[in-house]
């Protein structure tokens, strides 16, 4: 057992290493004047989805349950994040308090959201999970295209399916259904994109070497053998789940707040779908594979945008080059050794 959890702390330590050293590296080079203003205009969308595939990761790696619906999450964190922004905008003039409480209010929502999602879903597993995940990302996705939210001196109004707001003279409209949110205020800044990716990193790694994660990842690998001993399947699918879907709304919060327009068709089906590519490229459970996943599969269709008419065929190829490699017998062979020598030698 020690030997394990030292074996994790270093892999602990290691993850958030290369991350510290990853954001070092990236300041350097932007305050050189060394970046080019495709990878600056990368750095917030980078630690949005770096945030998403680890959030997912834990859902997916170390609870071991498939989610189709994680954009749904990012939404709802998005359009509640932007919300709070534009609220305090006359209120508050510090801009990082207002990207703090931003992010917070939508990790809070997406969290609530996810509680409320989770009583039906939790009680599935494989495939009918899956759909019923999805199924809901869908609806989330519906409910914020047919969605007008208003603010004027009285307050937010709230309107479905039409524009029927009733605001004075001098009220903004925040959320225009399927036009979504106009006119936001770029607040979101690389230092709290490195920040957000630091404390979920903590507050994963912390929970899966605790009691609680030791339950989770048993439910994981056998859950009728969890459920015989005792352990409450629902509560510690619930506190994952939970911990999961208020991640990817900070994330989705974060990602809002560095454009001028966000729309809801953006958080759709396929977006669930590369967060999953990142997490399943990266490896189950492994959350320093899930953010260089993450930060390369972001960066590699912009950096091939100028052989538009080749740039989607060479990503789908580094794809599938990497799903071959990962799966090689041979390659498998050659890491089981290393592993072992590695363990005879520490021995």
């Amino acid at each position: 057992m020690k030997n394990k959890l030292s074996k994790a702390s270093r892999r602990a330590f290691l993850t958030c290493a290369v991350v510290v050293a990853a954001f070092v590296a990236l300041q350097s080079l932007a305050s050189a004047g060394a970046m080019s203003s495709m990878l600056r205009g990368l750095l917030v969308p980078i630690c949005a989805y770096v945030v998403m595939a680890i959030s997912l990761n834990l859902t997916v790696g170390v609870l071991g349950e498939l989610s189709l619906g994680h954009a749904g999450f990012m939404s709802v964190g998005a359009f509640t994040g932007v919300t709070a922004a534009a609220a305090l905008q006359n209120l508050v003039a510090s801009k990082e308090l207002r990207l703090i409480a931003a992010l917070l209010v939508g990790a809070i929502f997406a969290g609530i959201v996810g509680f409320l999602v989770g009583i039906p879903v939790l009680r599935l597993n494989g495939d009918y999970l899956a759909i019923v995940t999805l199924a809901f990302g869908e609806i989330i996705k519906s409910v914020f295209n047919n969605l007008y939210l208003g603010l004027d001196g009285h307050g937010f109004h709230l309107s479905l399916l039409d524009n029927k707001l009733r605001m004075e003279e001098g009220g903004r409209l925040i959320i225009g259904g399927p036009m979504g949110v106009g006119g936001i205020q770029k607040i979101a800044n690389f230092a709290t994109g490195f920040a957000l990716i630091m404390l979920c990193l903590v507050v994963i790694f912390n929970l899966v070497n605790s009691r609680a994660g030791r339950a989770i990842m048993a439910i994981r690998d056998n859950r009728i053998a969890a459920e015989s001993v005792g352990i409450p399947v629902t509560k510690y699918k619930m506190t994952a789940f939970v911990t999961s879907a208020a991640m990817a709304g900070a994330a989705g919060a974060l990602f809002a707040l560095n454009f001028s327009t966000i729309v809801a068709n953006k958080f759709d089906f396929n977006t669930s779908i590369l967060v999953l590519v990142f997490v399943v490229l990266g490896g189950l459970g492994n959350m320093l594979g899930s953010i260089v996943a993450a930060a390369a599969l972001t960066v590699l269709p912009e950096a091939l945008r100028q052989f538009a008419d080749y740039r989607m065929l060479v990503y789908a190829i580094v794809l599938i080059a990497v799903m071959l490699l990962r799966n090689s017998p041979g390659i498998r062979a050659f890491t089981e050794r290393a592993r072992i020598r590695k363990g005879g030698e520490a021995e």
